[in-house]
């Protein structure tokens, strides 16, 4: 029995790194100034959804970013205004669920490039399903 806890522990710590290094990745390739990343998810559901706290450059010691990334879209949003991980997928969610209409009608959201023209429909609904399966996460307390 110890065997299947040790070998579940292991293969949560390797998808845990796996996140992590993706979102050093995606971090550099959307050029945004960070800090330091955190060692360890702030919130994850295994092996589904991390979110994860990235430092602030301006205020070392703070966080600067919450970047979520798993079975989903990496994005990621600006932590002001958001002071813990439930607030900050809260965020997310509504963030999406905003860009939804837009995708589908074939147009990208104001401010912002979400995927290829030619997938919108597809992203739409992806981004609508996970939207919403985070929302119905932050609004429950057992989750957190």
């Amino acid at each position: 029995m110890g065997g299947v806890a040790a070998s579940s522990d292991a293969a949560e710590e390797r998808w845990c790194a796996q996140r992590r290094r993706q979102v050093f990745d995606y971090l550099v390739r959307e050029g945004v100034t960070h800090g330091a990343i955190g060692d360890w998810p702030a919130w994850h559901v295994f092996p589904h959804v991390s979110l994860w706290a990235i430092g602030s450059v301006r205020s070392p010691g703070s966080v600067g970013w919450w970047v979520i990334c798993g079975d989903l879209p990496t994005d990621y949003v600006s932590s002001a205004g958001l002071t813990d991980p439930r607030s900050a997928v809260g965020a997310i969610a509504q963030h999406w669920l905003a860009a939804v209409p837009y995708l589908q009608r074939g147009e990208q959201p104001p401010g912002r490039s979400v995927g290829r023209p030619e997938n919108c429909a597809e992203l739409a609904s992806l981004l609508q399903s996970r939207a919403d399966l985070l929302a119905s996460w932050v609004a429950d307390d057992a989750v957190w």
